[in-house]
């Protein structure tokens, strides 16, 4: 079952070729012909493509007034007696690690890793959140015309409650994308169409609702939302980037807002999501908006004063978070031709200060078009975008001090295309988007795989994984998934 490679010899990177269409011209003759070949000038009828022109348009605007929470329902399900954690996207401490000292098997072997259950839910990529036993996930039921979030159990994927209200939304490459935030005694979510909803995490009764579009002038992005609530002693720290706010704090208990930003640049909503970092010393918000990358303070008593902007960092579209190293440094992705940027954040004298160390684009070096990259000790792990060049949709490896160099590559016979991955015990966990799973040694010495299994026979498996108790989460475009990666012995 073993694949293993070390030191693989990397490939030069291929020059990107791109094909670009002008409408076709009636045949002309003589000295018309070639007037307009001389004056002609072919830009003008370029047409940029960007995701989501193939699905059906996105609303700029939210024109409806939605009664956000207002339909609940109980199911029959109970939690599991189980205290693991994934309370979040990227879990507790947002950086895809998971630190649960569950055993887990070293190897797997024909039968693992076994599936414990398996929900149904309607097209979409939001990925779920795990806390004291209990699965949360956003859904959209299609029939019903209804956005909910479903509680569900640990132990069976039997339905304990769902909260959600009518919504009419298209379907443009699924519907649901985002990942709650659980904390205490509340969960937040952040719908496609920037309904965000706080509820309780254990009965599911409704706290407050807000709407960034109609409330706050958020454009909704292409594909709909992406952003992920964060959520933080009792605050929800929230992107809305509309006409007067950048970002924001709500109070979880009142729905009250607790500190704002003014969106003094017009920076817009992306996909990324707010991450928290500490950097020389001082805790603060990142959130690489459409338009520019910005530092908030989060320490108490200066929560919401702007520290930094790095215009530098301004792509057409952005999914990928910021990976926040320790050392002050910020590790930028994007795809679509947005490459990678290395950043670095310091102090000078009481202001901070953003330099740039390095550039490339996408077939020049570690870019990502949708997962966030993740550090595992000294190293950065990710998947080449589609327009990687000769290492397109593969798993790499590179040091955060040369993004260009690729010390190992899963090689043409492991492609990964947008699909996500999460660090836990030494090793990695990487889903391709076709529904298969790969088990590998995460190391910098070479591409080691440990175990691979086919999960779907679907599409789409894009939702970042989710991992408590020996427990992973995880998904396709319809399916929702539990699976055991426990060693046999542990209960």
């Amino acid at each position: 079952m073993a694949k293993k490679t070390r030191n693989q010899p990397l490939l030069p990177l291929t020059t990107q070729v791109f094909a670009w269409m002008v409408p076709g011209v009636a045949a002309c003759a003589g000295l018309a012909a070639l007037g307009w070949l001389l004056f002609h000038d072919p830009a003008a009828d370029l047409v940029v493509h960007v995701p989501g022109m193939d699905g059906e348009p996105v609303e700029s605007q939210s024109a409806e007034s939605v009664a956000i929470g207002a339909f609940f329902a109980a199911g029959e399900g109970e939690p599991a007696p189980l205290e693991g954690s994934w309370p979040r996207f990227r879990g507790a401490a947002s950086d895809n690690l998971c630190t649960d000292p569950t055993p887990l098997a070293e190897r797997w072997t024909d039968d693992q890793p076994r599936t414990l259950w398996q929900v149904t839910l309607g097209e979409g990529h939001a990925g779920a959140a795990i806390h004291r036993g209990r699965v949360y996930v956003l859904d959209y039921d299609n029939a019903s015309k209804h956005e909910l979030l479903r509680c569900l159990s640990l132990a069976d994927g039997r339905e304990i409650w769902r909260r959600g209200h009518a919504l009419d939304i298209q379907r443009n490459h699924g519907m649901s994308r985002t990942v709650p935030a659980v904390e205490g005694d509340h969960v937040v979510t952040l719908g496609p169409k920037c309904q965000v909803m706080c509820v309780d995490a254990t009965t599911g009764a409704l706290r407050w609702g807000l709407d960034l579009a109609k409330d706050f002038g958020s454009d909704i992005p292409m594909w709909y939302t992406g952003q992920c609530p964060l959520v933080e002693n009792g605050v929800a720290i929230l992107a809305p980037a509309g006409d007067e706010t950048l970002m924001m704090g709500v109070d979880c208990a009142t729905g009250k807002v607790r500190w704002r930003i003014p969106n003094s640049d017009k920076l817009k909503m992306s996909h990324a999501s707010v991450m928290p970092a500490v950097i020389a010393g001082e805790r603060m918000y990142v959130y690489a908006a459409l338009g520019g990358l910005v530092g908030v303070s989060a320490e108490p008593g200066r929560e919401g004063q702007r520290l930094w902007f790095a215009p530098e960092w301004d792509r057409s579209v952005i999914a990928p978070s910021p990976l926040v190293l320790e050392d002050g440094r910020i590790f930028l992705t994007a795809g679509y031709g947005g490459g990678g940027m290395m950043l670095r954040v310091f102090r000078d004298g009481v202001a901070f200060r953003v330099e740039t160390l390095a550039s490339h684009r996408s077939n020049q070096g570690l870019a990502s078009e949708h997962q966030t990259p993740v550090m595992v000790g000294d190293h950065i792990y990710g998947v080449q975008p589609n327009d990687g060049g000769a290492f397109r949709n593969q798993l790499v490896c590179i040091s955060p001090d040369d993004a260009r160099n690729f010390l190992w590559s899963s090689g043409r016979e492991r492609r990964f295309g947008l699909g996500p991955y999460l660090a836990v015990d030494g090793k990695l966990l990487a889903l391709a988007d076709d529904g298969a799973l790969t088990m590998l040694r995460a190391t910098p010495e070479g591409y080691e795989e440990l175990g691979h299994r086919k999960i779907f026979e679907g599409h789409d498996a894009w939702a970042p994984m989710a991992m408590a108790d020996g427990r992973l989460v995880l998904r396709d475009s319809t399916r929702l998934v539990c699976l055991d990666l426990r060693k046999d012995d542990v209960p």
